[in-house]
């Protein structure tokens, strides 16, 4: 089938496409989804599940012992109990676990919804394995192992991850991406890479399986969008472990009080010693740290990016560099045929006759461009001189290919030196301007390729890698934060400086090999900086794995997914700016509540230790800033507000700390001022209120 011809079908194909069929791919949080949650938070209160969270797990063990107190005195020695005061306790202190689980419950959640809808996507489906000796067999994709062979028909799904070997076709990846509109897969190139239970749109095309079942790259999504199996990154550990100390400082602190009461001539009950502990440890952070880690790794699967660990999402929030691959990255990948410019004294009528003959049953993406902009110009040319013809493919030996006609024509087009040699054997002339044509076209950052016949040359083709639209506008973006932005490209350093300064990136690397763009990453890792890198191509695998963060294409080839720890479904690199900016509000929302739950320790702290002391000390009634009504109303204010303050940041926690490009001093100051004042503030605001409707009950 002709080229034009493809093109035509791929466009009807969009057309048709129904809008109703494109799938719904961002959980939301829905009354499903909280109930499951309030379910999780119950059955999360198992011991062997708590003890994994130090901090909540205290909490649990004071609310077991305040409540087996309320019940069973008998079993701490206790003649007298207060069993209000007690079974108070014991129910804000569960509800302050039963908060903490729901927070997580919750994140899990919709990471788990998400990999249902995934679930939902992979569909039992036949294959047209290829055997050896070229019949076609039908066979259950599930049998199909890497390295198999099937064709794959228009209206057929993909039975699995593999590589376009021959053909080309529209392909729908809405069940992938979410996108309804189809991409162009073809053999060869950066774009040959197809996702099992994909759909062919249109035309058909051969695959090479590259994955055995259960490893393809949509068993992977739906193993690392549940978040129940997140690991935990290295700087959540190491919070994790500050909490913790924190945790063990200030139980030592409540266990030596009684011997300071018992000094001072007055007895602490341990409910009150409880209340305390449960109050000066970070019971907040503590309770919402693991859900800030899942959600911050839901934020990005809602980007459609699937990130394989969340140290690589924590770690997008330190980038200092970015290194960009041109080709496919920058710009569209594919050099698109952008004019037609005569030479000599050929008309342009003529030009677009044999530059269309070259190109009839030319493949590739700038044989099919040619076509699509002959159309576009509304040049005429005629078909049927081509009938009966043979086409010459591009040889990187001739660096031309064309066709030969029934009649001895002979057509060409390729490079400009190697048609000049082909034209001068054949006994031909150079046109004049032939050389300062295409300079000019190789000055404007873009690829010449001359088109002749038998021994004449007709014109230049004007091939442009196009820059992506919004490309400079993000550069500038990622320049606010502190971004540096470097391009690597193959091409000379006349046409990639011509890109870098359209596209506004800060540096470029021209004439560039794979192992020249790791030498950049290690160059910048040496300086103490962590780099990203976005590629899609088998040439930037070792890049991708080399690099602190590597985003890899969908589109593009199996190797570069593989190498990389993140994958972008849509196939868009400017999206390592949103990648980035979650990352930095991942470590800014972890950062924010961790200064918020030690801050408003602070008020708890003038609530419940003047309530403790005061009674036996009067003195310490000057501490009593708030006002409190009762020492009891203040013990049971700031457990209440200890407890409520979890499900009242879960939805920060969810959603994270708006972000927004500044320098780290002036993000420092900000958090300073809202979340570390706000912390001291708020706990006052709000236990005083506490205190208030509690009056009107004690």
């Amino acid at each position: 089938m002709k080229a034009a011809e493809r093109y035509d079908q791929m466009e009807d194909a969009r057309q048709t496409e129904p809008e109703d069929q494109k799938p719904e791919c961002r959980t939301k949080v829905d009354k499903g989804l909280i109930g499951n949650a309030i379910k999780a938070s119950f059955i999360k209160l198992d011991p062997r599940i708590m003890v994994k969270n130090p901090i909540m797990f205290i909490v649990e063990i004071g609310f077991f012992l305040t409540l087996l107190l309320t019940f069973a005195p008998s079993a701490f020695g206790s003649a007298e109990v207060n069993v209000t005061f007690n079974l108070t306790v014991s129910l804000i202190l569960l509800f302050t676990v039963l908060f903490a689980n729901f927070a997580e419950a919750l994140a899990e959640g919709r990471g788990m919804a998400q990999a249902n809808s995934l679930k939902n996507s992979k569909k039992e489906m036949t294959a047209n394995r290829l055997k050896p000796n070229g019949e076609i067999e039908k066979i259950d994709s599930a049998s199909l192992r890497k390295g198999d062979v099937v064709i794959v028909l228009q209206g057929e799904f993909i039975p699995g991850d593999g590589e376009v070997i021959s053909g080309l076709a529209s392909v729908d990846e809405s069940a992938i991406t979410g996108e309804s509109a189809p991409v162009i897969k073809e053999a060869g190139g950066d774009f040959n890479s197809v996702t099992g239970g994909t759909k062919v749109v249109s035309d058909e095309i051969k695959v090479r399986i590259t994955s055995d079942p259960g490893e393809s790259f949509l068993d992977k999504m739906i193993a690392l969008v549940e978040g129940a199996q997140r690991q935990k990154t290295p700087n959540e550990i190491a919070l994790n472990t500050v909490l913790t100390s924190l945790t063990l400082i200030f139980m030592i602190v409540v266990v030596t009080l009684p011997f300071y009461a018992d000094y001072l001539g007055f007895q602490l009950e341990i409910p009150v010693l409880i209340a305390l502990l449960v109050c000066l440890i970070p019971t907040t952070i503590g309770g919402l740290l693991s859900a800030i880690g899942i959600a911050g790794m839901d934020r990005v699967t809602q980007f459609n990016v699937i990130a394989m660990s969340g140290k690589a999402v924590e770690a997008a929030g330190d980038i200092n560099t970015i290194i960009l691959d041109k080709t496919g990255t920058i710009t569209f990948g594919n050099r698109m045929a952008s004019e037609f410019i005569p030479v000599g004294n050929a008309p342009m009528q003529d030009l677009a006759q044999w530059t269309a003959i070259s190109s009839l049953d030319d493949e590739t993406p700038e044989g099919r461009s040619v076509l699509e902009l002959l159309k576009n110009k509304q040049l005429s040319y005629r078909t049927d001189l081509a009938a009966g013809g043979t086409f010459i493919e591009f040889k990187a030996e001739t660096r031309m290919s064309g066709m030969d006609l029934p009649d001895g024509t002979v057509v060409r087009k390729g490079a400009v030196d190697a048609v000049k040699k082909w034209v001068l054997s054949h006994g031909g002339v150079i046109p004049a301007d032939l050389d300062k044509k295409t300079d000019d076209i190789s000055k404007a950052g873009g690829t010449p390729l001359a088109v002749a016949m038998n021994n004449q040359i007709f014109g230049l083709i004007y091939l442009k890698d196009t820059v992506k639209p919004g490309m400079k506008e993000r550069f500038d973006m990622l320049r606010s934060m502190g971004i540096k932005t470097v391009m690597c490209t193959g091409d000379n350093p006349l046409t990639a400086a011509t890109i870098a300064k359209e596209a506004g990136v800060d540096e470029f690397i021209a004439e560039c090999k794979p192992e020249d763009k790791i030498e950049v990453i290690k160059y910048e890792q040496s300086q103490g900086k962590l780099v990203a890198m976005t590629g899609d191509g088998t040439n930037d695998a070792p890049a991708l794995a080399q690099a602190d963060v590597g985003l890899a294409m969908n589109s593009g080839t199996a190797a570069a997914k593989e190498a990389a720890n993140m994958v972008d479904l849509d196939s868009n690199p400017t999206k390592i700016i949103e990648v980035v900016s979650i990352g930095k509000q991942l470590l800014m929302t972890r950062g924010a509540l961790t200064t918020f739950s030690i801050a408003n320790d602070i008020a708890k702290y003038f609530a419940i230790i003047p309530a403790m002391f005061m009674l036996a000390i009067p003195e310490m009634n000057m501490l009593n800033v708030m006002r409190l009504d009762s020492p009891i109303s203040a013990i049971l204010s700031a457990l209440i507000f200890n407890a409520v303050i979890i499900p009242i940041l879960i939805p920060l926690a969810m959603k994270g700390v708006s972000y927004k490009p500044m320098s780290s001093n002036a993000l420092l100051r900000k958090n300073l001022l809202v979340y570390g004042f706000g912390g001291v503030l708020v706990p006052f605001i709000g236990i005083k209120m506490i205190d208030l409707c509690l009056a009107l009950f004690i």
